[in-house]
């Protein structure tokens, strides 16, 4: 079925054109380049996987409950209108509320991919262009697991989030080379862990859990590579520079902070769009959200080296400032050490499985 006819709201035009700007970059430098950054294109050359293979698409999803997360991380939870719900409708309204967030997910993945392509094009450094062209296709198999996902498990999708889109938009018209790194690696990849650990976590659903603990597993790079470009080059920065960077880190986090609201989808049921936001901002399982959600961001934007006065201004009025001192780190090699455990215990139960198999023929064979 064409995605245009699953659309819960009309996404708009289907094509979205961002207008570009800034140079393309060749190298004629082809030596070795920065040993980091070279066994990290390594690593991204040895860990690509295919979405149709190692995800067991066979798993069955509940369309009524699709994530398997609590009912209290509805923003509609212990409201009137929640009293109101039948079992029925709270079904639909778990089913909405996983289309819009993978639906999110899957519209930052592409913009990921293009950023990534951008970097590919953009970055002066051939190493760097090296590793961005892995993340191209990493992106682009995330895209089409999650596209899948919403397609033949959910069979519904939501339109980009507006300020999702603008900050996309904002990455892409900027001319300097490093600002798809600042945009999607640091900003919107750091979101998107922290959003993707926090249903892996929670979900008792195998399919999404397979899902995004692999996804994640690529993002752990991402973000890595991230952290060692900038800091490379910010360090170079005049203090001028250093401010306009921090400035779009400000804006940024501010737009992604708002993203999350889910507000779209209350209004598909009906409450109107100050009450839906009213609920949003009450709910405390969000605010517990918000908070995780940064865990990624303000210690990598510290680390590479974007950390002045007004920064951590903003981020004592958004209550996060002390992810600062979250080991970055820890929370990477963890996304790495979660994926490979999933992947050793579904494939020892595989062979459990085969081996009963095995043991069934033999006494069948014998009786």
């Amino acid at each position: 079925m064409p995605t245009y006819e699953l659309y819960a709201k009309d996404p708009g035009d289907p094509l979205w054109q961002v207008p570009a700007s800034g140079a393309a970059r060749f190298s004629w430098e082809y030596d070795d380049g920065r040993d980091r950054l070279l066994a990290l294109y390594q690593k991204g050359k040895d860990k690509q996987w295919d979405g149709q293979r190692r995800i067991d698409w066979d798993l069955e999803v509940d369309p009524q409950d699709p994530l398997g997360i609590p009912d209290e991380s509805l923003s509609l939870y212990g409201t009137r209108h929640w009293a109101k719900l039948t079992e029925r409708d709270k079904g639909d309204l778990r089913r909405h509320y996983a289309s819009w967030q993978f639906s999110q997910f899957l519209h930052g993945e592409q913009g990921a991919m293009v950023c990534a392509a951008r970097i590919v094009e953009s970055v002066p450094d051939l190493d760097a262009k090296f590793y961005s062209a892995t993340q191209t296709m990493d992106e682009a198999r995330h895209a089409e697991i999650y596209g899948r996902f919403l397609h033949e498990k959910i069979g519904m999708l939501y339109p980009v989030n507006d300020n999702l889109k603008s900050l996309l938009e904002d990455t892409l018209r900027d001319s300097r080379w490093d600002m798809p790194y600042l945009g999607m690696q640091v900003l919107i990849e750091g979101l998107a862990l922290a959003a993707f650990g926090m249903i892996r976590d929670t979900t008792d659903k195998p399919l999404p859990q397979q899902i995004l603990a692999y996804v994640m597993q690529d993002e752990a790079r991402h973000v890595a590579f991230g952290r060692m470009a900038l800091r490379d080059y910010y360090r170079q920065l005049s203090d001028a520079e250093l401010r306009e960077r921090e400035e779009f880190v400000i804006e940024g986090c501010y737009l992604m902070r708002d993203r999350l609201r889910g507000v779209e989808v209350l209004e598909n049921f009906g409450i109107p769009s100050a009450e839906a936001e009213e609920y949003s901002e009450q709910s405390e399982f969000l605010a517990l959200f918000r908070q995780l959600l940064f865990s990624r961001i303000v210690p990598c934007v510290k680390d590479i080296g974007l950390w002045g006065k007004r920064l951590q201004q903003a981020y004592v009025d958004m209550g996060v400032f002390e992810m600062g001192n979250s080991n970055l780190d820890l929370l990477m090699a963890q996304d790495e050490e979660i994926a490979e455990k999933l992947d050793a215990e579904r494939f020892a139960q595989e062979e459990r499985e085969r081996v009963a198999e095995v043991d069934d023929a033999i006494d069948a064979g014998a009786s």
